[in-house]
């Protein structure tokens, strides 16, 4: 069955229409299925200015649709999955605020790493959500958080949760693996692992400084020493130095 706000049967008046050229200014015409069109006189190609396909953010039978999606509409796309990744997470964690609470600063330190480094931002945030989706499992299992068994437990859940939301598969395998030795670097690692490596062990410094406070000169090592990226190590020393 064709989408409704694309068959031509429910269509009125408005159903054509024109658009002006944000480059040169020309008219161009649109009929209310086009995705984008071509201005006649300068190329530029414009997205139909009135149509919000929503449903193709999320949709996974998009493209038969509508085509080729714009890069807006990927770009929907993609920040609609972070979000729903997110929900997830604090569906999954239901009543423990505390690790509903630390993913969530991981994931926003995260991004702000991300946003300084050659990365993907959709794999880094996601697997900021989900880094510590093996605790219930392992605690269940092992009575034990411990990193072996997060690294164990964690991949599998992980997986069950972005199949249900129709991600991509090589992201799945991607996050999935970054979480499976999210706390144990490889001697060659990804910009990807080592945004998320770095967001979490801040939000671990940042929590046990909460704790037990050290003074700036040991954090100050720590942050020479420990982490991977050069923005990571920054935003460290702005969280952790108030610098």
């Amino acid at each position: 069955m064709q989408c409704p706000g694309q068959d031509s049967r429910y269509w009125d008046a408005n159903a054509v229409f024109e658009a002006t050229c944000p480059k040169c200014g020309n008219s161009v015409e649109f009929f209310k299925d086009d995705v984008s069109r071509k201005c006649g006189q300068c190329s530029t190609r414009m997205l139909n200015p009135k149509n919000d396909f929503g449903c193709a953010s999320y949709c996974p039978y998009a493209s038969q649709c509508l085509g080729s999606l714009p890069p807006e509409l990927l770009a929907k796309k993609q920040e609609l999955l972070k979000e729903r990744v997110g929900v997830e997470m604090k569906r999954y964690f239901a009543d423990d605020f505390r690790r509903i609470g630390h993913a969530s600063r991981v994931a926003r330190h995260a991004v702000e790493i991300a946003a300084k480094e050659e990365c993907n931002p959709a794999v880094v945030e996601i697997t900021a959500y989900l880094h510590d989706i093996g605790i219930k499992e392992s605690e269940r299992k092992y009575h034990s958080a411990s990193p072996k068994h997060q690294h164990l437990e964690g991949p599998p859940v992980a997986r069950e949760i972005l199949l249900a939301l129709d991600a991509p598969l090589p992201l799945i395998d991607e996050v999935c693996d970054i979480i499976g030795h999210h706390h144990l670097p490889r001697p060659e690692e990804s910009m990807n692992f080592k945004v998320l490596y770095d967001a979490d062990l801040i939000t671990n410094l940042e929590e046990k400084q909460k704790d037990t406070p050290s003074p700036p000169a040991h954090l100050q090592k720590i942050i020479d020493r420990s982490f991977l990226t050069k923005a990571g190590a920054t935003l460290a020393a702005k969280v952790l130095l108030k610098g």
